[in-house]
């Protein structure tokens, strides 16, 4: 069967009556008796009774038309859903993000995007920025919402801009304040006595960049951190914090993740940690071409 078949089906059923329906379809009655008499051959069944005076549909056919209907809806519906894809208003999002932006950017972006396009399924994966930029590489996701890394650092066949700049904060056991072993001043930490803690902080492989930024402010004041563990995930670093095994600076963003045991302090003359969301360069789907208009703050309508 065909779509003809199924939309002459339809028109005698509405009507139940086959000069009406060849006259709604803009053909002649013979040709369309044929086609529903195919149509029966195919289903093996009989979809009308027909009579002299009047055509009625069989209980086979009263049941079958719910689905042609729903069939022929969904066929109408298609020139709609193209356009929606077309223009990025439905279809999918795959966006893959570090776990300092869930605390900072990331919200906040995916709330107004998915209220401006309800439509559009988003696959939201969380990754270090190192497994974003291979995924993407090897044609996997649409973009990633990464640390800023150093400019060598990103393959050229991906783009790249920055969404939020933020300064770090250092990250405090409760208990060391509590005990005099570290001591604020209007809620600052002296840079004298960070250098002095054990830290914990990010592996240099799956965040160079921020690696890099800790470890520089150390060695701007001539030290060498003391690292006494490493961690990928920012929730598991606050927690280790939270257990008092070290201090670590992280973005101020990191505030909104409220954990006993935790203080957060301002550190002087804080470095600034970049995020942004990187891309293919020759791969741009309707959906990304929204949400990167969304996140640069331009035009999405």
């Amino acid at each position: 069967m065909d779509l003809r078949q199924l939309k002459h089906f339809a028109a005698v059923a509405e009507t139940l009556h086959f000069g009406r329906a060849a006259e709604r379809l803009g053909m002649t009655q013979p040709p369309l008796s044929q086609s529903i008499q195919t149509l029966e051959r195919e289903l093996g069944a009989a979809l009308f009774t027909r009579t002299k005076r009047s055509v009625s549909l069989t209980p086979f056919g009263e049941q079958w038309l719910g689905h042609v209907r729903e069939a022929l809806d969904r066929v109408n519906s298609l020139p709609e859903i193209a356009r929606h894809l077309r223009r990025g208003e439905a279809g999918r999002l795959e966006l893959s993000f570090v776990s300092t932006a869930d605390y900072s950017i990331l919200p906040a972006l995916v709330r107004r995007y998915a209220t401006l396009f309800p439509d559009v399924e988003i696959a939201l994966t969380e990754a270090t920025s190192d497994v974003q930029i291979a995924a993407l590489c090897e044609g996997r996701g649409h973009a990633g919402i990464i640390i800023a890394p150093a400019d060598s650092a990103l393959p050229a066949t991906l783009a790249y801009r920055l969404l939020v700049s933020e300064p770090l904060v250092a990250a405090v056991p409760e208990a060391w304040i509590a005990d005099g072993r570290i001591a604020l001043a209007d809620g600052r930490i002296p840079a004298s006595t960070v250098v002095e803690q054990p830290l914990i902080i990010f592996p240099r492989r799956v965040a160079p960049a921020f690696h890099d930024l800790v470890t520089g402010y150390y060695a701007r004041r001539r030290s060498a951190p003391r690292i006494v563990q490493e961690a990928i995930q920012m929730q598991t670093i606050i927690s280790l914090v939270s257990a008092g095994m070290g201090i670590s600076l992280v973005p101020a963003s990191l505030r909104n993740l409220a954990r006993t045991g935790v203080r957060y302090a301002e550190l002087l003359d804080a470095p600034c940690l970049e995020t942004g969301i990187t891309w293919r360069r020759d791969y741009m789907p309707a959906t990304l071409e929204r949400f990167l208009a969304i996140a640069f703050d331009t035009s999405v309508t």
